[in-house]
């Protein structure tokens, strides 16, 4: 079973299958235990689905979340596919989901999800990242915390940095004469 990265750097094994989109004229196939599907798959069959904890949906990187801002209350996990590593739709998708639908599920990165880009999805909103197999998990709480303070507002910290200065010791340095 593959292993997942909290948002927090626990690694944790991965309960979720991503069932991928059947093919035209396929019918979904279930897995035994807890299944993300498609999610124009999940609202064509709510009536089937919903309320049911171990059935999640996953967004492709060209789906609006919007599509789901009626359920996020019926939805356990949302996962968001990043088919490559270049395509930053996905972070709009967390960002949208969290601030202006709400949803305070799970929040799913899959698909092509590399190290370096985990502080930033964090920043988003996600809570859980599924690492490309060629990726060495062991390296990601490490990469979750590559800066201590951030200058931007994000679903993490909703102040700016120059209005949370107070918070922070201010180095000054001694003058030398």
């Amino acid at each position: 079973m593959p292993n997942i990265v909290r948002h927090d750097g626990t690694i944790t094994s991965d309960d979720w299958t991503v069932v991928p989109q059947p093919a035209e004229g396929e019918s979904l196939e279930l897995p035994k235990g807890p299944a993300l599907i498609p999610a124009e798959l999940w609202l064509a069959g709510r009536e089937h689905f919903e309320g049911n904890p171990e059935i999640g949906v996953w967004l492709d990187s060209h789906e609006e979340p919007e599509i789901l801002k009626d359920h996020l209350d019926k939805l356990p996990i949302i996962a968001i596919n990043f088919p490559k590593f270049a395509d930053g739709r996905g972070y709009s998708s967390a960002r949208l989901l969290r601030e202006r639908f709400g949803y305070r599920g799970e929040l799913r990165a899959i698909g092509d999800v590399l190290l370096d880009q985990l502080q930033f999805m964090k920043r988003c909103g996600f809570d859980s990242y599924a690492l490309r197999p060629d990726k060495d998990i062991n390296k990601a709480p490490r990469c979750l915390q590559f800066f201590t303070n951030a200058y931007q507002a994000a679903t993490d910290n909703d102040e700016p940095l120059f209005r949370r200065r107070g918070e922070f010791p201010v180095a000054v340095a001694e003058e030398t004469a």
